[in-house]
């Protein structure tokens, strides 16, 4: 499916509970294409309305293939597909790690955001049932920023605006493990617990 970049309205509307707008095999169909819009892409996330669909539907998927040194920095590890009906999510304590982070529909940039580095993900999968489940590292990444899809938020609203960096400077400049480097070159600052180099969610 067609991903819908930033400035479409879709992205900046609160998405409508799921109640059953879709029959079962037509969600099942729905979240395939949504599996493979996101592999194609690539991503590690999509949301419903990245793909112009105001419901409060996304999924998830990260076979993590990164060096251990990122893998270790990120707290990178697999996640097998995932689908998430109506998520929400809470922090587990206090710590906030920065990464830089990108977007499906904000193609060619990349940007350190700070999130929490815990969070308890409350949900439904595609079948009704719940799902009630701490996520840590990157995995808890993956799931605040495709949770803020469903809220009308994009991963700019949160950046730090001086870390915004390219595709092409992230290659160059920016590509270790931590942001730390770039946060002085660019002059901006890092919680206590920080990150590094991204990739689309």
């Amino acid at each position: 499916m067609p991903i819908v970049a930033a400035g479409d309205p879709v992205l900046r509307r609160v998405a409508e509970p799921f109640d059953g707008q879709l029959e079962s095999s037509l969600l099942a169909r729905f979240t395939e294409a949504l599996r493979l819009t996101m592999h194609a892409a690539p991503g590690v996330g999509l949301a419903a309305p990245q793909v112009g669909v105001g419901l409060r539907i996304a999924v998830i998927e990260d076979p993590a293939p990164v060096p251990d040194e990122v893998r270790v920095a990120r707290g990178r590890v697999p996640q097998p597909f995932r689908v998430l009906v109506n998520p929400s999510y809470e922090p587990v304590g206090a710590a906030r790690a920065a990464f830089y982070e990108g977007c499906l529909s904000v193609p060619g940039w990349q940007a350190v955001v700070a999130r929490h580095a815990e969070v308890r993900l409350l949900a439904r999968d595609e079948h009704g049932r719940a799902v009630d489940e701490v996520f840590a590292g990157w995995p808890a990444r993956i799931v605040q920023h495709e949770t803020d899809h469903l809220d009308g938020m994009l991963y700019l609203d949160r950046a730090e605006p001086r870390s915004l960096a390219s595709n092409r400077a992230m290659v160059e400049l920016w590509g270790q493990a931590t942001p730390e480097r770039a946060a002085a070159a660019l002059g901006f600052g890092l919680p206590e617990s920080a990150g590094s180099a991204g990739s689309a969610v």
